[in-house]
């Protein structure tokens, strides 16, 4: 693989090789890992009669008169009819007068472009004029369609990609051939080229089989030797249980549910055991998964250690710095918590760094600067990992080298059934809390279509004239030129102008700088900023209890668990609170995935029905799940995969368990660059 830089592409100079970087694209091995986000499918043309509105087709058909321009104020449109035999239709171009001239009387075409509802009937708009040859020649094939930012189009990305194949050497195989042929697997470099630009259907099922298993093979391969590494070791940590964390429990204004309890004793046992804890807790959105990690971490200072939470935003983790030294202090709790984050000042760092090496603190909240910067602990004895599937394997394994193998608990409200959590977290044994406490009202749901927008603003305004918030989630952060969905930064204009003016309407999206996002959600959580309009960064955003209104568009493009934790942003105060899914398709089977989310707020039954409703019909379109590390594979989707692979792992390691053999070579290289590059990620 090529680790040159993007700039090094025919066309690319630093400009564009700006505007690639925004995508997080460096150098050509990244971009070849770009994939594509969907694929343009040439149909067969259908007749007038079978179009759709706000769906993409293709018609044939012979124009009943030529081509006219008609002008308005500031727009020239121009007009042609279509007539297919049986029906007409009204084909539509706007700022594209030279196109009259081709628009013969008589003259047969295919049209192909996107199918739009005025007035009662149907019009295509902009679309592509075809010869019937040239249209034949590419029925049926399917062209990549890639992420795009402003100034870097999906034809630029097409030719890079293309050149980069070409230029590319080849790259030796690493799969043992004996799991390729078991598994019908594609070749690796066949597979990444027809990821790229498979001729049909059938090709990018092939290519992506491979390309998905590799990366669920990789990374369950990294897991494994990471539990070979821990397995029942020896902690130098032993924990007595303390009287101050229990009285801490029974002071507390709520009781913990009986899933609480579960949990909090197999936390409690392992800290107990004289082996190393690597436990996972797995509870719904609000389920109480913090106050546990509050009172483990309060068992670790007890016992004259320290104890680490780490979480994925800065935002979080000052919400968690702030509720956990509020706790200390309404409680007499006498130790010091202290914040590291990448932000803080360079005199600010050095002073958290000589409280920690000090160890005058006792319990150290933060963000990856926990891992990055120079951070030296005394007796680090607990390492917590908040929303565990944003980290890595690497980051996991960095964190705990801080210490003298600490315990680590992760904490996880990302609902995955059982069986494959197994599988994913191989690592870790698993505690579920499977019940929410009694106080928290369940979120009231409903699934309209686009019609019921204007009742949904009028919703929200009255929400906000009440004091309370609103999210509103788009699937894309800029428009696409081929993908029909709500972007946030035209959508964000659009509300503005729908909303009363004392509302403020603000975006955010993960193209943003760190320091831009972490300003908007500040201001948010202060109620400074009334809606937010976001893509799915916003999952694992910040605690805002004041937010009650999660409306979704597009909702038929996420997968029912990604929505279920966007609704799971909402309903965390005392205010009733509702999500709002907008269903913008017209798939048949699209309204009974959605049904499943209005009528359960349970996110293990969600996350069940979604593994048995989702198949490989859902590959094509948005990604459904951005959890774990994968690129391409979804643990959804591609549950079967999931487990194909893990059962090759286990097979390969009871035969090579060092991955020794000369013929597993290639396949070592292949793991260690894997694991660097997952230490990379973290500027380690």
């Amino acid at each position: 693989m090529s680790q040159e830089p993007i700039t090094s592409l025919k066309g690319i100079g630093e400009k564009t090789g700006r505007l690639f970087e925004r995508l997080g694209i460096h150098t050509v091995d990244e971009l070849l890992e770009y994939y594509p986000r969907t694929y343009d499918i040439f149909e067969k043309p259908v007749k007038v009669r079978e179009l759709k509105p706000d769906t993409l087709a293709a018609v044939e058909g012979v124009l009943m008169k030529n081509g006219e321009v008609r002008r308005f104020s500031h727009i020239q449109v121009t007009l042609a009819f279509l007539f297919d035999g049986q029906d007409k239709l009204q084909l539509t171009w706007y700022n594209m007068p030279f196109l009259a001239s081709s628009l013969k009387s008589g003259s047969r075409f295919v049209f192909r472009g996107r199918v739009v509802k005025k007035n009662g009937r149907l019009t295509m708009e902009q679309p592509e004029m075809f010869s019937l040859e040239s249209y034949q020649a590419v029925e049926g094939s399917m062209q990549p369609v890639y992420g795009q930012t402003k100034g870097l189009g999906n034809k630029a990305i097409v030719r890079a990609v293309s050149q980069a194949l070409k230029s590319r050497p080849m790259v030796r195989e690493y799969l043992p051939s004996d799991i390729r042929i078991r598994q019908e697997l594609a070749e690796y470099n066949f597979a990444l080229e027809h990821i790229h630009f498979p001729s049909d259907r059938q090709e990018f099922l092939f290519a992506r089989k491979r390309m998905v298993f590799d990366e669920f093979f990789l990374f369950l391969l990294a897991v494994r030797r990471l539990k070979e590494k821990r397995e029942d070791k020896k902690s130098r940590f032993v924990m007595k249980i303390q009287e101050e964390a229990e009285e801490l429990k029974k002071k507390l204004p709520y009781s913990l549910t009986e899933a609480q309890e579960r949990a909090l004793q197999e936390i409690y046992s392992d800290l107990s055991s004289g082996l190393i804890m690597n436990r996972l807790v797995q509870g719904d959105v609000g389920s109480g998964k913090t106050i546990l990690a509050v009172l483990a971490l309060l068992q670790a200072a007890c016992n004259g250690f320290q104890g680490a939470l780490m979480a994925p935003t800065e935002v979080l983790a000052k919400q968690h710095f702030q509720s956990v030294t509020e706790l200390f202090e309404t409680y007499g709790i006498k130790k010091k918590v202290v914040l590291v984050t990448g932000s803080m000042t360079a005199k600010e760092k050095r002073t958290v760094y000589e409280q920690i090496a000090s160890h005058e603190a006792d319990i150290i909240i933060g963000t990856h600067a926990l891992i990055q910067e120079k951070v030296v602990y005394d007796k680090l004895a607990l390492v917590i990992t908040d929303e565990q599937h944003r980290f890595g394997v690497g980051q996991r394994e960095a964190l705990g080298s801080k210490g003298e193998e600490p315990h680590v608990l992760v904490m996880s409200a990302t609902p995955i059934p059982r069986t494959l959590a197994i599988i994913i977290y191989g690592d870790l044994d698993i505690s579920v809390i499977d019940q929410l406490p009694a106080s928290r009202l369940p979120v009231k749901n409903c699934v309209v279509n686009t019609s019921y927008r204007k009742k949904a603003y009028d919703f929200i305004a009255k929400q906000v004239a009440e004091g309370r918030q609103a999210y509103v989630i788009c699937p894309m952060v800029e428009k696409s030129e081929m993908i029909e969905a709500e972007d946030v930064l035209d959508y964000t204009r659009m509300l503005k102008s729908q909303l009363p003016p004392s509302i403020c309407v603000e975006y955010l999206h993960g193209k943003m700088k760190g320091k831009e996002k972490n300003a908007v959600m500040e201001r948010f959580a202060a109620n400074e900023i009334q809606v937010l309009v976001s893509t799915t960064v916003i999952e694992v955003g910040v605690n805002v209890p004041n937010a009650t209104v999660m409306m979704i568009e597009n909702a038929e493009r996420f997968g029912l668990a990604q929505l279920h934790q966007l609704r799971g942003r909402v309903g965390r105060g005392k205010y009733q609170s509702y999500c709002i899914m907008v269903n913008c398709g017209d798939e048949e089977g699209t309204s009974k995935r959605l049904d499943i989310l209005n009528r359960s707020n349970d996110g293990f039954y969600i996350a069940s029905e979604d593994l048995k409703l989702r198949g490989p019909g859902d590959i094509f379109g948005l990604r459904q799940s951005g959890d774990m590390e994968f690129r391409l594979a979804d643990i959804f989707t591609d549950a079967s995969v999931l487990k194909t692979a893990s059962e090759e792992v286990n097979r390969l390691l009871a035969d090579d368990p060092g991955l020794a053999k000369e013929d597993h070579e290639e396949l070592r290289k292949r793991l260690d660059s894997y694991l660097e590059r997952s230490y990379e990620k973290l500027n380690l």
